[in-house]
């Protein structure tokens, strides 16, 4: 038996030119950013402050500061993808062999899913939802720090597979038989279950906290149906994650069993079905579709409110149809495998669910418009985002009420017209979506707005890559070029091919703009800095806090009354030209900050890498570890503090004097 399992010098990708630059360039950098902190003293700050921090605000901020790199990743990987398939045509072979393209083109799916779009909209949740809620922190602040820390367990295991071992070759989901050992015996697999089990162990942990928030943590007076949009929309895509991931779970786990122990749940022989993999995956998959892009519809209800000057049209409608849609999307995922051969009724049911599910968005996109209808919209970047947003997604939806219909899914099943409908509705509605939300809330988390002009710069380049990639390959997959091909041999679809990789081109312009608008953004802060907390005439009640809010939200949790809550605290304000009289200050009780979730990452960490290379040892001694950080955390014997009253009036009241006479007067002037 080997000490390091099946590690060795081999795992090395040293004849692999790409992989190996690739991974000591981002080794190189990650050590270079701790060397720079530590040059200027910045760790013990790091460490305190957001490290080790259970405040759901600076959690939030950590998890997209990780899908930014993360979709930074996945958009290098898409890079690779357009550009090889434009460079191998007329017999080339380009510059990736079959091999690494399928590592490419796996990698691309399942960090742009689970460690891009997963942490984005987690991120807005986890920032916004409390302060809409009117409440000072979610239901379980530590194991908030814990799930985050997690999810960035699962991204630093899918990355070291580009430098120690290799990826997994089977598509962004390990479709069996290939995914089993006799077919891929390498790590790649396994690299896939164990960032992905521990990842979505963070995730469901978030799920359960967020919707306990919800349930049951709402300022007095906050009836359900005086909850923001965002927050419905959020309460139904953490149900949704309580309801499926664990299906996740136990499917790879399965697989695990399959590919560890000899097991025979989804091989050909001894009882086994792949098919049985296929669906559970599925009966997870298309209901983390609506996971992704719920959020972002509640995101779009807040813009189009709050840039059109008006109430939200239709509120209730808008809860049905998300309820509607959290519902009927666990009854749609067969519709991803018609081709299977499960019988007309089978198919005509699931096929019948699909097309009904695009109701409740169709109710969704007209009370957006009815908002906007007779408002004076404001066109700042956040509308942008949206309004881009409905053009695409009614697109990329209509496609997919095409794709709903059995006949012409066998026509067009596995073809790249999937791919494009897929990132139609993925990039038009989950990334514009929480573009938008980044756009509308970072002056309150950070205290200062973007830049708007590089904002809107950002935005046209962006959409007008988009549209240059994804049009193209719905025609070519109309005319039947099917997904996964390293080189193209058919000289009709060159053009199109060259046209998307030249779209892909113009994306990466829009995403230089937003790394731009962000450097300018924080090197003209004085200029863009918002001092009253309301950059935006807000309607909810996060826009009642300063910016950037303090660790404790509210110095009191607001009564509140209507749907509206802050829109009808503002409007009083406004006629009587004066705030609301101050409040009785007392001291506040918070969560001390924590390490478990670090400590507990760092162990998990150490126990996946050593499951995918058969380590025993270390697998042993990474469960005593994090055994023993359980028992710590559980025998703690302070886990608050108090902030004293004194603090708490000096915020506000600076918060209060911000917002004098000309402020009242600005705001009532405004749409």
């Amino acid at each position: 038996m080997r000490l390091l399992g099946k590690l060795d010098w081999s795992a090395i990708p040293l004849d692999q030119p790409i992989p190996l630059i690739a991974s000591a360039t981002a080794g190189g950098l990650v050590v270079a950013v701790v060397i720079y902190a530590w040059a200027k003293g910045w760790w013990p700050y790091l460490w305190n402050e957001w490290i080790t921090s259970v405040d759901h605000k600076r959690i939030g901020v950590m998890y997209i500061i990780l899908a930014a790199l993360m979709l930074l990743r996945g958009f290098a990987d898409a890079v690779m993808m357009r550009s090889q398939q434009a460079l191998a045509l007329h017999g080339a072979q380009g510059y990736l062999p079959p091999e690494h393209y399928d590592q490419v083109f796996s990698a691309h799916g399942t960090i742009m899913i689970f460690f891009g779009g997963m942490p984005l909209v987690i991120g807005l949740m986890n920032f916004a939802v409390p302060l809409q809620l009117g409440v000072r922190d979610v239901a379980f602040p530590t194991w908030n720090n814990v799930g985050f820390w997690l999810t960035a367990t699962g991204a630093l295991l899918v990355n070291l597979s580009l430098g120690i071992g290799e990826f997994a070759r089977t598509g962004w989901l390990p479709y069996p038989p290939l995914s089993e050992l006799a077919y891929s015996p390498g790590v790649g697999v396994d690299y896939y279950i164990w960032a992905l089990q521990i990842s979505g162990v963070g995730t469901l942990s978030t799920g359960i906290n967020l919707v306990t928030t919800i349930l049951k943590m709402r300022a007095p007076g906050m009836s359900y149906l005086r909850m923001p949009v965002f927050c419905w929309t959020s309460l139904a895509a953490n149900l949704l994650i309580i309801a499926v991931f664990p299906i996740l779970t136990a499917t790879l786990a399965m697989l695990g069993l399959d590919r560890y122990l000899g097991f025979h749940f989804f091989t050909n022989d001894a009882g086994g079905n792949p098919m049985m993999f296929v669906n559970l995956i599925w009966a997870w998959g298309h209901p983390e579709v609506y996971i992704l892009i719920l959020p972002c519809f509640g995101i779009f209800s807040e813009v189009f409110s709050t840039f059109s000057g008006k109430p939200l049209f239709g509120y209730r409608s808008m809860v049905a149809a998300t309820l509607f849609i959290c519902i009927v999307s666990l009854m749609v995922w067969l519709h991803h495998f018609f081709t299977m051969g499960a019988g007309g009724d089978v198919n005509a049911a699931f096929g019948i669910a699909t097309s009904i599910i695009a109701v409740g968005t169709g109710v969704k996109i007209y009370n957006w418009l009815f908002t906007m209808y007779g408002g004076r919209i404001r066109f700042e970047p956040p509308v942008l985002w949206a309004l881009g947003f409905m053009v695409t997604f009614v697109i990329g939806g209509m496609t997919g009420v095409l794709l709903a219909v059995p006949p012409a899914d066998f026509v067009l099943h596995n073809s790249l017209f999937l791919v494009a409908h897929f990132h139609n509705v993925i990039i038009g509605g989950v990334v514009f979506g929480a573009f938008a939300g980044y756009e509308y809330w970072f002056p309150k988390a950070f205290g200062f707005r973007l830049h708007k002009g590089w904002g809107v710069a950002a935005f046209w380049l962006t959409l007008t890559g988009f549209v240059a990639t994804f049009t193209p390959l719905y025609i070519v997959g109309m005319e039947g070029m099917t997904r996964r091909l390293q080189h193209v041999d058919n000289p009709l679809w060159d053009p199109w091919i060259i046209l998307a990789g030249l779209g892909t081109i113009v994306i990466g312009a829009g995403v230089a703009a937003q790394l731009i608008q962000l450097v300018v953004s924080i090197r003209m802060r004085d200029q863009l800095r918002d001092v009253t907390g309301d950059p935006w005439n807000g309607r909810t009640l996060e826009w009642v806090t300063p910016s950037p809010p303090p660790t404790f939200n509210f110095p009191v949790l607001h009564d509140v009354h209507g749907e509206e809550a802050y829109w009808g605290m503002k409007q009083a304000a406004i006629a009587q030209e004066r705030l609301y009289d101050e409040p009785d200050y007392k001291p506040i009780e918070m969560p001390r900050n924590s390490p478990t979730g670090f400590v507990t990452a760092f162990f998990a960490a150490i126990i996946g890498f050593a499951l995918i290379w058969h380590i025993w040892w270390l697998v042993a001694l990474g469960l005593v570890g994090a055994y023993a950080t359980f028992v710590v955390f559980a025998w703690r014997d302070e886990d608050e503090y108090e902030i004293p009253a004194e603090e708490v009036a000096r915020v506000d009241r600076a918060r209060r004097a911000a917002r004098g006479p000309e402020w009242l007067a600005s705001m009532g002037a405004q749409p």
